[in-house]
């Protein structure tokens, strides 16, 4: 009885905050075409004077730096994709589309094939039985003591910073994307085929106009530098001390997207770079808020202001954990492999 009348109450809590969240779920197009034109626009603009340093000969320093800020903007299209994939971006569905694939050419992004496998991530998130699904892949404690020494040496190689936020990123958008996934649909297929003809085209009119060097000095460093800062938002969303884990019997989807998906508070100049990505706990609630109403829901909403949110400064402790200790439910290090189980932090 005791047990009913708790999951009534706790029933009651969440009709009410999906009530309240409700009327931030719509799209507004004003809104949507000016993110259009203030994202795309600056973006062109900066390829446009990078082009021209280059072409004339002007230190590639100054390309360089030109470079840092395109990558900002590139960060910012990939969200303005993201949304698009979630439905959120316009109302319209071709609309969403359209813009999918075209910001998806610019990111080196299959637009239908990330969407599905983005849409099985929110669906499985903190999920302990559902792992690796389109999420950093991160091993128990237990697991990792019972694997076998090259495993091990795998997942040590994978999570090490100078890969996941080095390498990584040019090896996930230049190569990985470029070849389907494992039970990726037709749809998935096509996006990926008409993806990689779309680059192909600007390769071959980049070698007839500004030529290949010129292209690729710009393309690939703006490529890694904007992958670098994607995967590390997307790793830190769910990567933090206090974080959700639990078995699938026992995972609840309300608390893995308030308790298993970051509140990352970014200075106002990064969280627009970053298109309000890291309202992340909100976006997980109801992923058909677009990335222009989830401030306003975050003010509003007195649910939302309960939770704790990590900053530039704590976030970097997501660096050294890399483990999820069950017995303890937190995250830990390395360093617990030697300390031994339990609470004991790593």
């Amino acid at each position: 009885m005791a047990a009913e009348t708790e999951g009534n109450k706790l029933g009651a809590i969440r009709d009410n905050l999906y009530r309240s969240i409700a009327p931030y779920a719509s799209s507004d197009r004003r809104k949507a075409i000016q993110q259009i034109f203030e994202t795309f626009l600056p973006y062109a603009l900066l390829w446009g004077v990078m082009i021209f340093t280059m072409s004339r000969g002007y230190s590639y320093w100054l390309t360089i730096g030109l470079i840092l800020i395109a990558a900002g903007f590139q960060v910012r299209i990939f969200i303005l994709f993201h949304d698009a994939g979630h439905g959120s971006f316009f109302k319209s569905r071709k609309a969403n589309r359209v813009l999918g694939y075209i910001a998806g050419i610019l990111t080196f992004t299959p637009y239908e094939q990330w969407t599905s496998s983005h849409a099985r991530h929110h669906a499985t998130v903190g999920d302990l039985d559902r792992r690796g699904m389109g999420d950093v892949w991160t091993m128990t404690l237990d697991e990792y003591r019972a694997a076998s020494l090259w495993q091990r040496l795998y997942y040590r190689v994978y999570r090490h910073p100078l890969l996941m936020f080095g390498f990584g990123p040019g090896i996930v958008f230049l190569i990985g994307n470029r070849f389907t996934q494992k039970g990726s649909d037709e749809r998935g297929r096509k996006s990926v085929r008409l993806t990689n003809l779309a680059l192909l085209a600007i390769l071959v009119v980049a070698y007839f106009t500004i030529g290949l060097r010129t292209y690729l000095l710009i393309q690939v460093p703006i490529m890694l530098i904007a992958g670098a800062m994607g995967v590390w938002l997307f790793y830190v969303q769910h990567q933090y001390e206090g974080v959700y884990w639990a078995r699938h019997d026992e995972w609840d989807p309300l608390r893995a997207a308030l308790e298993g998906s970051s509140y990352y508070k970014l200075p106002k100049v990064l969280q627009w770079i970053t298109g309000s990505i890291g309202l992340h706990h909100i976006h997980h609630v109801q992923p058909k808020i677009p990335n222009y109403h989830l401030q306003q829901c975050q003010d509003d909403v007195a649910e939302f202001q309960q939770i704790e949110p990590i900053t530039l400064r704590t976030s970097l402790w997501s660096l050294t954990r890399h483990l999820w200790d069950e017995q303890a439910g937190r995250l830990v290090g390395f360093k617990a492999l030697r300390l031994g189980a339990g609470p004991t932090p790593g």
